[in-house]
C-alpha cells in the first residue's frame, strides 16, 4: 500500500484578526516588489552608464526571464521535498533575501570594488561592467527564488477557502511595494540623507531596498510558523524535477482550448508589456534631457540619479493609476464567475457608498471582463503608437500614467479566466457545448480549519489528499491548478526573450554607439559629447521604436482576445 506523507504540527500566524494575519502573511511581498522597482528604475542607466551599448544592456535583461525559467521549478521542487525543522519555505526567502541584499550592496559599489584591486586601465571598465552584470544575475535569480517561496507559502498556509482571500491581499502588497519603491526613487536622497548610505542616488537606494526586503522578509517568516515535513508520500519519491518537467511539457502541448486562447493573449501581450517595464524610465529621462532645452545632462553631477527620479516620477502615477484601477474595475467590470454561469444573474460586489452611486449609473452599461481586457490592449497600443513622437517630459508622462489602466486588468483577467478554466475541469459532470466534461470542486463553506486555541494564533488543518501515480492526475485540483499556473507563466517568460532580441536589434541599428548622456568616457568629454548628443536627438529615440513595436503586438492580443471572445 502506497506510503502517504507525513508531517508534524499545524500552520499558524500570529496577529489577533484576520486582516492582521493576512497583512503579515504577505508583507514580505512589499520588499520584493520595492526591490524590483528599484532594479526596473536604475540598472538599464546605471549599465549604460558604466559605457555598455543599449543592444547589449538588453542582452543582460534576459536574466529576468531566463531566472524565472529555472529558479522556479528549481526552487519549487527543492522547497517541497524540504524536510528541514523551519518549514519549506522560508529558508528559501531568508537565504534569497540575504543574496539579493548582498548583490544589491555590490551592485551599488562595483566601480569601488573593482578599483581597489585593478587600477585605472581598460581592464579595470571591464571588469567593473563584468562584476555589474553579475550582480544583477544573482539579484534576479534570488528574487525568483524568494518571490516562488513567498507564493507558496501563502499556499501552504492558508485553506481553500482563504485563497481567493491571501491573492488579494499579495495584490495590495505588491501595489504598495511598487509605490514605495518608485516614490523613494523620485526623491532627492543626498538632500535628505547626505552621504550617510552612499555619495549617490543609485548607491542609497541599493542599501534602502536591501533592508526593506530583509525587513519584509523576516517580519513574515517570524509571523508565520510552517508545518514540518517528515517524510515523502511514495509518489513523490518515484517523481523528480525531470518528470514534472516532461509533465508539464505535455499538458503545455496539449492545451484546452479556451486555456490555450488565454495564454496566447498573455504572448502577444507580453512581447509588448516588456520594454514598457524594462526601458520606459529611461525612455522618460531621455525624453526630458534630449528634448527641453533649459535641461542639461552634461552638466549634472548625478546623471543617473537625474534620469532615474524623473523616470521614477512617471512610473509613480503609473503604479498609483493601476493601483486605483484595480480598487475600482471590480465594480465597473462583470465578473467572470458569473458570465461562466449560464442561468443565474450577474452579481457585483457591493461598493463602498462613496461609489454607489456611480456603480448604479454604470449597472445597464458594464462590459464584461473579456471586452474589458480587450480594450486594454488598444488602450496600451495607442499610448505607445505615440511614443516615437513625443518631445516633452509631460507628454511621455501622460503616456506612461495612461498605461496604468490596461496593466490593471493584465494583472486580473488572464488569472481569472485561468482560474475559472481551472475550476471547470474540477467540477463533477457538467457537459459543455463543446463536449467537455468537467468536475464540480468544493464551495467555499467547506470548512478546513479548526478553532484556534487563541485569539492571537490562526490554526489551520490541511486535507492532505495523497493520490498515487496510476489515478488520475487531474484528481487533485491544486496540482493540475499549479501546472496550468505554471504554463501560463510560460507564456508571460517567453516572449520576454522575443522582445529581448527584438530590442537588441532596434539599439544595434539605432544607437550602437555608448549612451551619449550617460558614460563617462573620454571620448565623450565637452564639446564632443554634446555634438553627439546633438546628434542622437535628431533621430528616432530607440526605446521609443522597441515601444513602437510593442504597441505592434499588443494589437495582436486584442485580436487574439476577440477570438477568445468567441469561445464564450
Amino acid at each position: 500500500m502506497p506510503q502517504a506523507a507525513s508531517w508534524a504540527g499545524a500552520p499558524s500566524i500570529k496577529g489577533s484578526s484576520e486582516s492582521v494575519r493576512m497583512a503579515l502573511l504577505t508583507f514580505s511581498l512589499v520588499g520584493l516588489q520595492f526591490t524590483w522597482g528599484i532594479e526596473m528604475t536604475y540598472c538599464t542607466p546605471y549599465l549604460l552608464q558604466l559605457g555598455l551599448t543599449k543592444s547589449k544592456t538588453s542582452l543582460v535583461w534576459i536574466a529576468g526571464p531566463l531566472s524565472g525559467l529555472i529558479m522556479g521549478p528549481v526552487v519549487g521542487v527543492l522547497a517541497d521535498n524540504s524536510k528541514s525543522k523551519y518549514g519549506r519555505r522560508r529558508p528559501f526567502m531568508i537565504g534569497g533575501a540575504i543574496i539579493v541584499s548582498m548583490g544589491l550592496l555590490v551592485l551599488g559599489w562595483t566601480a569601488e570594488i573593482v578599483g581597489f584591486f585593478i587600477p585605472e586601465s581598460e581592464l579595470r571598465r571591464l571588469l567593473t561592467i563584468t562584476l555589474a552584470v553579475f550582480s544583477i544575475y544573482l539579484v534576479d535569480f534570488a528574487i525568483n527564488a524568494i518571490q516562488s517561496s513567498c507564493r507558496s507559502l501563502i499556499v501552504d498556509t492558508l485553506p481553500i477557502p482563504k485563497q481567493q482571500k491571501g491573492s488579494a491581499w499579495a495584490t495590495r502588497m505588491i501595489a504598495v511595494g511598487h509605490l514605495a519603491g518608485y516614490g523613494v526613487s523620485t526623491v532627492d536622497l543626498l538632500k535628505i540623507l547626505g552621504k550617510t548610505l552612499g555619495d549617490s542616488q543609485f548607491k542609497q537606494c541599493c542599501v534602502i531596498a536591501a533592508g526593506m526586503l530583509l525587513l519584509s522578509v523576516g517580519i513574515t517568516s517570524w509571523a508565520v510558523d510552517e508545518r514540518i515535513l517528515i517524510s515523502l508520500r511514495d509518489a513523490d519519491v518515484k517523481s523528480g524535477a525531470w518528470k514534472l518537467v516532461g509533465k508539464i511539457l505535455s499538458m503545455a502541448w496539449h492545451l484546452p482550448d479556451r486555456i490555450r486562447a488565454i495564454c496566447w493573449v498573455q504572448f502577444w501581450a507580453w512581447i509588448g508589456w516588456f520594454p514598457f517595464l524594462f526601458y520606459s524610465t529611461t525612455w522618460v529621462g531621455e525624453t526630458y534631457f534630449r528634448y527641453t532645452p533649459e535641461a542639461s545632462i552634461t552638466e549634472s553631477t548625478d546623471p543617473l540619479g537625474d534620469i532615474g527620479r524623473i523616470g521614477s516620477l512617471s512610473l509613480l502615477i503609473f503604479s498609483i493609476v493601476t493601483f486605483i484601477g484595480s480598487v475600482l474595475l471590480p465594480f465597473v467590470v462583470r465578473s467572470p464567475d458569473n458570465e461562466a454561469k449560464s442561468g443565474q444573474r450577474n452579481f457585483t460586489p457591493r461598493p463602498p457608498p462613496a461609489l454607489a452611486p456611480l456603480a448604479a449609473l454604470l449597472k445597464d452599461v458594464k462590459p464584461d471582463l473579456l471586452t474589458s481586457w480587450m480594450l486594454s490592449h488598444l488602450i496600451f497600443a495607442g499610448a505607445m503608437f505615440l511614443t516615437p513622437f513625443v518631445r516633452s517630459l509631460h507628454m511621455a508622462t501622460v503616456l506612461v500614467s495612461i498605461c496604468g489602466i490596461p496593466w490593471a486588468l493584465a494583472c486580473w483577467a488572464p488569472f481569472a479566466y485561468m482560474g475559472i478554466e481551472v475550476n471547470r475541469m474540477t467540477a463533477p459532470s457538467t457537459i459543455l457545448a463543446n463536449g467537455s466534461s468537467y468536475r464540480r470542486l468544493p464551495t467555499p463553506s467547506d470548512d478546513f480549519s479548526s478553532p484556534g486555541p487563541s485569539p492571537s494564533f490562526l490554526r489551520l488543518n490541511h486535507l492532505d489528499r495523497d493520490i498515487d501515480d496510476d489515478e488520475d492526475p487531474d484528481t487533485s485540483t491544486g496540482e493540475t491548478a499549479g501546472i496550468y499556473l505554471g504554463i501560463l507563466n510560460l507564456f508571460s517568460t517567453l516572449p520576454q526573450f522575443v522582445g529581448t532580441f527584438i530590442s537588441m536589434i532596434v539599439f544595434e541599428i539605432l544607437e550602437p554607439g555608448k549612451h551619449p548622456e550617460l558614460h563617462k568616457g573620454e571620448d565623450l568629454d565637452g564639446e564632443a559629447k554634446d555634438e553627439v548628443v546633438k546628434k542622437v536627438t535628431q533621430g528616432p529615440n530607440a526605446i521609443a521604436v522597441c515601444l513602437f513595436i510593442g504597441a505592434i503586438s499588443a494589437v495582436g492580443a486584442a485580436y487574439a482576445t476577440r477570438r477568445m471572445k468567441r469561445m464564450y
